[in-house]
């Protein structure tokens, strides 16, 4: 059998396998475990939905992750893959972050605890070989990181506040590694496997989180996707040469910024609108992008259409400027501004408008 065609078949095989095995799961939670992962009702803690619902999604992602990393050497016949020590680091810091969503889940653990195991996360990657490479000076290429993984952990979590927002945004972003992994032929690396499934672990998990959901990822899934879109993000965006083998600063921060669009955005608000009347960024609240664009008048299910549009024309660009802008320059620099300034402020100004008619 020809090689491309066997590879195909197996990916396509693994991918309906894992939503498959994804559907499964959390259905089998939704039936047996109606109270696991259900805080507190006399917590602090916010949400969208009034309803109390399990938090247990996030486990079947992590379950997908593993599955995909013990399934390679049988697929393959290579038994060394495993011991790859990046993929050892992926493995660890993952791992970290899973039981860290899980210990938060079940207990609300304390956000100075939670930020320094964020950080330990970041250094576990750091200390395997998983960081940006853009710069000549290895500090700020360690610093760039810490500062990545530590915020887009929390910013999947805080982006985790509407039925099928951070699953759908993740979905998108995957798509996107994915993607690259085909621009650039790199069929037989073991990180597609743990794409494809953790792709098809979002999938199955849509089906119950799609609005009106049944089931919430909880901070065990949204700690352990921020880990590994950090992570992926870090091998597929921030360090992936474009077209001409290079590694242009501004090119790679753009591809990267459009891919993680909607999350940093939505971070980037609330933090500006937080800090604006005198709160907290880390206490929760109903001021999210999604939120506001729900009290102008966008059903639920449409404003998780309209972020997946957005992130379907992001991933559109990228794959112009990876695939066809061979030079890169200030032109494409100032369209692209334009562009995220553009989005940035359709997000934002849905927020300020109503802030005005609120002190009207």
């Amino acid at each position: 059998m020809d090689g491309n065609l066997y590879l195909i078949i197996v990916y396509c095989s693994y991918f309906i396998s894992a939503v498959l095995l994804s559907f499964l799961v959390n259905g089998l939670f939704l039936k047996f475990a109606r109270s696991l992962g259900i805080r507190n009702t006399e917590e602090t803690i916010i949400r969208w939905s009034p309803m109390a619902k399990p938090a247990l999604g996030g486990i079947s992602f992590f379950l997908l992750f593993l599955i995909s990393l013990a399934i390679y050497p049988v697929l393959f016949e290579q038994n060394q893959a495993l011991f790859n020590k990046k993929l050892l680091g992926i493995l660890a810091a993952s791992t970290l972050a899973f039981l860290m969503g899980l210990s938060d889940d079940a207990y609300n653990t304390k956000p100075l605890l939670k930020l320094f195991i964020q950080i330990g996360c970041a250094l576990i990657l750091i200390s395997t070989g998983t960081h940006i490479s853009i710069f000549t000076d290895a500090s700020v290429n360690y610093g760039m990181t810490i500062f990545w993984i530590v915020g887009l952990m929390n910013s999947i979590n805080m982006l985790d506040n509407m039925d099928g927002i951070t699953a759908s945004v993740s979905v998108t972003i995957l798509l996107s590694a994915l993607a690259i992994v085909f621009i650039n032929h790199d069929f037989y690396n073991l990180n597609i496997l743990l794409l494809i499934g953790v792709l098809g672990a979002l999938i199955g998990f849509l089906y119950f989180n799609w609005h009106p959901s049944k089931i919430f990822m909880g901070d065990t899934g949204s700690q352990f996707l921020g880990l590994f879109l950090g992570a992926m993000g870090i091998i597929y965006f921030w360090n992936t040469p474009d077209v001409n083998g290079e590694l242009i600063q501004s090119k790679q921060f753009f591809v990267t910024l459009l891919t993680f669009a909607i999350p940093i955005i939505d971070t980037t608000t609330v933090t500006i609108n937080r800090l604006a009347r005198g709160s907290s960024p880390f206490i929760g609240g109903k001021d999210h992008t999604t939120h506001f664009l729900f009290y102008s008048g966008i059903t639920e299910k449409r404003i998780a259409i309209l972020y997946i549009a957005i992130c379907f024309v992001s991933m559109f660009f990228n794959f112009l400027i990876i695939k066809f802008i061979k030079d890169w320059g200030y032109l494409h620099i100032t369209l692209f501004s334009v562009y995220f300034i553009a989005l940035f402020w359709f997000l934002y100004s849905p927020t300020q408008k109503l802030k005005k008619n609120k002190n009207a």
